[in-house]
């Protein structure tokens, strides 16, 4: 025997069974979390990043950023370098990121109906049915973006996707595992030297992924023996000086013998290939109630290489950063509801991190002194030129990672004084 994976929805009595499994067998048993802190440590993103990879709800700033690809690039990678040893149980999402070619990793699935599903929840937690089905929804819906993400279908319980599939309403514990257990124990699933070869290749192919992921590409890398191929599926203009920087990037990785490039099936759709740029700010929120003069404002700086998002009112706003992390805002004053003052107030008192500017057709001297006194980064009046407000950002995005660089240098400091 040598690996077992095992992934299911929630309240299918997934750790239940790997639990029965890990007794049974003597295997350590390898988790998201462990996945997550690995991958932590490979690509120096925060764990909360990293786990939204597995989230339904993506970044409103990832078209820029790409840190859902990075963080999956990473997962890849800890999963890979996991593969190195033998006779583990891996129980989660990181399932999917098993190639298909690696024939000694026995994939299970546990699904059950949503009768047993509610029931399991009520024992658990206790949740009446209503809400323990909206729970069960919105975990399918995240089970489902990462299928979409990972594998391109957004039905991760595709019998097709597994050696097994155990129906947990129909199927004890006891015999779940003991299932899984003979089935590991066939020496089907003994490894070979091809799939152990197969394991050099998923590790060469997710270094190389994590390293292009870190100097802000995203493209899909297969390996062969040392053999690297590298799939733009996005479409660029110059595709030659792409390649050439994915090639110089994936050369100089141990163990690569040959790198080839190519584009693949969803390279001529509209969607345009963007390297993250670190320095650039990517992460820029407009909240304004004037729709025709923020998308343009938007559209704008996305031709500056600027990643941004939208909100028409400051309720919209203030809920958007409670689930993202915007690192500049730009901000109106006079909207409906809740107005920018207010906005800005709010936002100093929960989130000081973020650096406002104003921007506004109908403020006083009164009104700039108010909003510089609780914080704001600059008062600006419309019209204004876009370079002027481009600049404006850059110098605001600047300060953000002085400040980062300031808090990173001095943990260090205190770190290596302890």
């Amino acid at each position: 025997m040598s690996i077992i994976a095992v992934f299911n929805g929630i309240f299918c009595m997934g750790e239940h069974v790997v639990g029965d499994l890990a007794a049974g067998t003597g295997y350590r048993i390898v988790t998201d979390k462990d996945l997550v802190a690995e991958a932590t440590s490979l690509s120096g993103m925060p764990e909360s990043k990293i786990e939204r990879a597995f989230s339904s709800k993506t970044s409103v700033f990832n078209s820029f950023t790409h840190e859902k690809e990075s963080s999956i690039a990473h997962l890849r990678l800890a999963l890979a370098e996991v593969f190195c040893g033998q006779d583990f149980i891996l129980h989660g999402f990181g399932t999917l990121l098993i190639p298909k070619e690696i024939s000694h990793a026995l994939t299970v699935c546990l699904i059950a109906d949503m009768k047993f599903r509610t029931g399991a929840a009520a024992k658990a937690q206790g949740l009446p049915e209503k809400e323990a089905i909206k729970v069960i929804r919105r975990g399918d819906e995240d089970c489902a973006a990462w299928g979409e993400s990972i594998l391109r279908q957004n039905d991760p319980w595709d019998a097709d996707l597994y050696d097994m599939v155990i129906p947990m309403h129909k199927t004890s514990l006891e015999e779940a595992a003991n299932l899984i257990r003979k089935n590991a124990e066939k020496s089907v699933l003994d490894p070979t030297e091809t799939s152990k070869r197969t394991c050099e290749d998923f590790m060469l192919a997710s270094r190389a992924e994590a390293a292009l992921a870190k100097e802000g590409h995203n493209v899909k890398v297969n390996a062969k023996e040392g053999a690297l191929t590298l799939t733009i599926n996005k479409h660029v203009l110059m595709l030659g000086r792409l390649e050439e920087e994915l090639r110089s990037i994936a050369e100089k990785l141990e163990g690569v013998t040959s790198v080839e490039t190519k584009v693949g099936k969803d390279f001529h759709r509209s969607d345009i290939y963007r390297k993250h740029d670190f320095e650039a700010p990517s992460r820029v929120l407009l909240v304004d109630d004037e729709r025709e003069f923020v998308q343009t404002l938007s559209e704008r700086l996305m031709m500056r290489d600027m990643g941004s998002a939208v909100a028409y009112d400051g309720d919209t706003a203030l809920n958007l950063i409670k689930e993202d992390e915007p690192e500049v805002m730009l901000l109106d004053l006079k909207m409906p509801g809740i107005d920018g003052l207010d906005v800005l107030r709010q936002v100093k008192e929960t989130r000081p991190e973020i650096e406002v500017i104003i921007l506004t057709g109908h403020g006083s001297e009164a009104d700039r002194e108010m909003c510089m006194k609780l914080g704001a980064f600059a008062y600006l009046q419309k019209p204004l030129d876009i370079d002027f407000l481009s600049e404006t950002i850059k110098k605001a995005n600047e300060k953000i990672r002085e400040k980062s660089a300031a808090r990173n240098e001095h943990g260090t400091t205190a770190g290596s004084n302890v």
